[in-house]
């Protein structure tokens, strides 16, 4: 199937040109440029580019792209499967189509019944989409398997989280696995600050039941909860023991307006 842009025009750019420089632009180094990494994964927000782009940017500027990709993101509308993948076709931005990559999707519908085929749950999320247009500039010629996750079972994300950490140990080929999460939502800045150094400290020690807990205890909305206790799961099977915070922000350092603001992270687990 063709997956068409849902949110093309409001959370990024739809002029092709525009959306290319706005992309490189956020993806400049503030600093000394480092050489690129080698990394399993990473975390970056999917807000509109205005408000998250130079933290996920920060992040794709860290990174040595491999060709094949798995963005693992939240399904923010009720609607579809709790854990939806799809295994064919392509999505559309402003800058082209981007293709799915076939096996690398059918080894994970292998690996973990819970993953079920879904084009609904995937048709208005702009989780996923985001990051396609910085990818499609960034590494040019990648192909990368879409999952939503709209479950927030502990136990159903440890379940996919496994099953990925299998499928990339196995693969003959480097995999990245890009994962998407804003933090705290809409409450004041000062709060959302104390609350989302709660979670990204669990993150940073690389804790999936901590993480899980401390956002459900301390109330902290990091909307892709779901998918980053699957990634961490996936990195403790990996082995992968080191993380790195790129850059942190919140919507209030755009805007102005502290008084509502949504935390964002970017990080890279190495």
């Amino acid at each position: 199937m063709l997956r068409m842009p849902a949110v093309s025009g409001r959370f990024y750019p739809s002029n092709p040109a525009e959306l290319s420089t706005l992309v490189r632009e956020c993806a400049k180094f503030d600093d000394e440029p480092t050489a690129p990494a080698r990394v399993k994964a990473c975390l970056v927000p999917h807000a509109g580019y205005v408000f998250s782009g130079r933290v996920a940017g920060a992040v794709y500027a860290r990174i040595a792209f491999p060709r094949k990709i798995l963005i693992l993101g939240v399904r923010h509308y009720p609607h579809g499967e709790k854990a939806a993948i799809l295994s064919s076709g392509a999505w559309r931005t402003p800058l082209g189509d981007a293709l799915i990559d076939e096996p690398l999707a059918e080894a994970l519908r292998e690996a973990c019944p819970l993953l079920r085929e879904d084009s609904v749950a995937h048709s208005s999320e702009h989780s996923l989409e985001v990051q396609i247009p910085f990818l499609q500039v960034l590494q040019p010629g990648f192909t990368f398997v879409p999952i939503a996750l709209g479950t927030v079972r502990f136990e159903d994300l440890i379940t996919v989280g496994e099953a990925i950490g299998h499928v990339m140990a196995a693969a003959g080929d480097e995999i990245l696995l890009l994962t998407t999460s804003d933090l705290n939502h809409y409450e004041n800045d000062a709060t959302t600050r104390v609350k989302d150094h709660k979670a990204i400290d669990r993150i940073l020690a690389m804790n999936a039941r901590e993480l899980y807990d401390t956002c459900r205890n301390e109330a902290i909305s990091m909307c892709g909860l779901g998918p980053t206790v699957a990634m961490l799961t996936a990195l403790q099977k990996l082995g992968n023991t080191r993380a790195e915070l790129v850059r942190y922000a919140t919507s209030g350092d755009v805007s102005g307006d502290y008084s509502a603001v949504v935390g964002y992270a970017g990080m890279i687990f190495l």
